[in-house]
């Protein structure tokens, strides 16, 4: 029989990418107001995998990621994808995003982002949200699966998160009780 335990706490990893990188600053500073301080953040990394996004974006795109100090309960993700869904409308234009947010969050095995969008292998988290599990980390590298977003699989994606992975590890060492976001 297996027995019900709190799950460990993740750590907020939220990614944006937008045509106009003026919009990073104040779409930054919300992520902050809602998240707490971030204690990482990418390089600019082109995202030049698909135009699926180009209508209503524009091109070309550029990504940053964030993640964030403070660690939050897995089951936040939902609410946090409600924040950035109203995020992403506070900076649109005439019923056209400018800036998407993808948020999510990393454990020691695995890398998860969250949608609105239901499909075969994400599960429903409340809220109208479903969790994706973008990545998992095995035999000491991140591993992609087959519906593994192409900018995920990304080397250089694949470094930031193993260094956000890192942090990660390092909070869950070095803190008795880490702080969590609700």
């Amino acid at each position: 029989m297996s027995i019900p335990r709190e799950p460990n706490p993740a750590k907020p990893v939220i990614g944006l990418f937008m045509k106009e990188k003026s919009l990073l600053e104040p779409a930054a500073s919300e992520l902050v107001r809602m998240l707490g301080p971030a204690d990482m953040v990418s390089a600019w990394l082109p995202f030049d995998y698909t135009d699926y996004y180009e209508p209503e974006t524009g091109s070309p795109l550029f990504r940053r990621v964030f993640a964030f100090k403070e660690l939050m309960q897995q089951d936040f993700l939902a609410e946090i994808k409600l924040m950035t869904n109203a995020l992403e409308l506070k900076f649109a234009e005439n019923g056209k995003r400018r800036v998407n947010i993808d948020p999510g969050y990393m454990l020691h095995e695995r890398f998860v982002l969250a949608t609105g969008k239901n499909y075969s292998h994400r599960i429903y988290i409340g809220k109208g949200i479903y969790a994706d599990l973008t990545l998992i980390y095995t035999k000491g590298s991140f591993q992609t699966l087959p519906w593994t977003y192409p900018d995920y699989a990304d080397k250089t994606m694949f470094s930031f998160l193993g260094q956000v992975r890192n942090r990660y590890l390092s909070d869950m060492k070095n803190k008795k009780k880490p702080d969590i976001i609700p």
